[in-house]
């Protein structure tokens, strides 16, 4: 056999390898995410809600506070207390319903390493506008989202790669991670008078990821999406008709060299696809582009808060 047929029959060998790991992927999770954990969306939700009530003292002198705060809740499954922070408006009179953002930190981070970044720019933005501000953990995982670089989107060869490397300790690791965030926003949910129909998800990089899961996975929460250079998701796996009523908010950074193709993939191509999308880059790195582009995600926030 020629070398020529040889490097074909290999290719072809690997497009199959690819498909196998993909489709079998996507039958892990019945939220038919390829990259994402087994956990039904619905009773997570009822879980976390079961837990925010009981964790629930309306006596505490933090109850329904108002400012910048710094939080833990028991978090029965990992066994631990788990740290979250949410900054509700200086200016709320206690009773009006407020807009919720909640805001997914990048990797090797924490609940406060974006907050407090900048001279606390994104918590100045959401007092500002009138936000109530929710920045959860994560609980040391990517949110339930296995994908990471090189795995971009337009990349499902390096996505089918990692879906193939997944272990039982990983797996394990991403599901407390999602908990987490569901349990985070249970919690406030179940505390503050909240518009439930003004709530947004935004993340950078790993949590930009994290935007991309779990914006589809539990879309009901959802008005729109900001998810920030970090484009970790795939045309196949991923339940796009989920997220179609959104507006969607893309940004990326132009020095930022290991996202840009993806996330200019990504746009041009939920743009052929008619999704409602604005996409945005700004003159800077992965880190950088952050502080430029947080006035921009919140004037778009504002703007689909004012759509009916």
């Amino acid at each position: 056999m020629s070398r020529k047929r040889i490097t074909l029959l290999l290719v072809f060998c690997n497009v199959i390898a690819v498909s196998t790991i993909l489709a079998q992927s996507s039958l892990s999770g019945r939220s038919g995410i390829s990259f994402g954990t087994t956990l039904d969306p619905q009773n997570q939700i009822r879980e976390s809600q079961t837990l925010a009530k009981s964790l629930a003292n309306s006596n505490s002198p933090q109850w329904k506070a108002r400012g910048d705060q710094k939080r833990f809740y028991h978090f029965p499954e990992a066994n631990a207390d788990v740290p979250y922070r949410v900054c509700v408006p200086s200016n709320w009179d206690g009773k009006s319903k407020l807009p919720l953002v909640m805001f997914l930190h990048g990797g090797w981070n924490d609940e406060s390493s974006y907050l407090d970044q900048n001279d606390k720019q994104l918590v100045k933005l959401a007092d500002k506008y009138g936000y109530l501000l929710v920045s959860p953990l994560g609980y040391h995982a990517a949110y339930g989202n296995s994908l990471l670089l090189p795995a971009v989107f337009g990349q499902p060869y390096e996505a089918a790669k990692i879906l193939a490397a997944r272990t039982a300790t990983k797996d394990s690791a991403q599901v407390l991670s999602e908990k987490d965030v569901i349990n985070v926003l249970e919690l406030v949910l179940n505390e503050y008078p909240v518009d439930r129909k003004e709530m947004f998800l935004i993340g950078h990089s790993m949590g930009s990821g994290g935007t991309w899961y779990l914006g589809a996975k539990y879309h009901n929460y959802w008005k729109a999406l900001a998810p920030m250079s970090g484009p970790f998701l795939q045309e196949k796996g991923y339940p796009w008709n989920n997220i179609r009523r959104m507006s969607i908010f893309i940004s990326e950074g132009t020095k930022a060299t290991a996202s840009l193709a993806g996330s200019r993939a990504l746009r041009d191509w939920m743009r052929a696809q008619g999704f409602n999308i604005e996409y945005k880059e700004v003159d800077a790195d992965h880190p950088g582009m952050v502080p430029l582009i947080l006035p921009d995600v919140f004037d778009f926030l504002d703007r689909c808060r004012s759509e009916q």
